[in-house]
């Protein structure tokens, strides 16, 4: 796990999500609450960071100590988007099964030499 940054609640944008930064890497994103909620990262900043969003510091430590949340341990990420510059990726014709029996009677598929 990387190093835990807090962010802090900096602004409200022209969409009305909230925005909010991270002073330690500069990692920053927009968030809508409910009924339509969204996130979405304006700077990415240390993107091996684990951000956790904090607006009253003591109000938080306390919270955690009351309902007896612990530590963060581990936060799973979701994976980063695709480039949207970069060509779609294309369906592979032959699957690994295919291609394997293609091997196996000497049939070169990709251009490599036959298994």
């Amino acid at each position: 796990m990387g190093p835990i940054h807090q962010m802090r609640l900096t602004g409200r944008l022209a969409s009305g999500a909230d925005e909010w930064s991270c002073p330690t890497c500069g990692r920053r994103i927009s968030l809508r609450q409910p009924p339509e909620p969204d996130l979405v990262v304006l700077e990415p900043g240390d993107e091996s960071a684990v951000h956790v969003g904090v607006i009253d510091p003591d109000a938080a430590a306390g919270a955690a100590e009351k309902y007896g949340i612990g530590p963060i341990r581990e936060i799973p990420r979701a994976p980063r988007p695709a480039d949207p510059a970069a060509p779609p990726a294309r369906p592979d014709p032959v699957g690994a099964e295919d291609r394997r029996w293609l091997a196996e009677i000497g049939i070169d598929w990709d251009g490599d030499a036959a298994a």
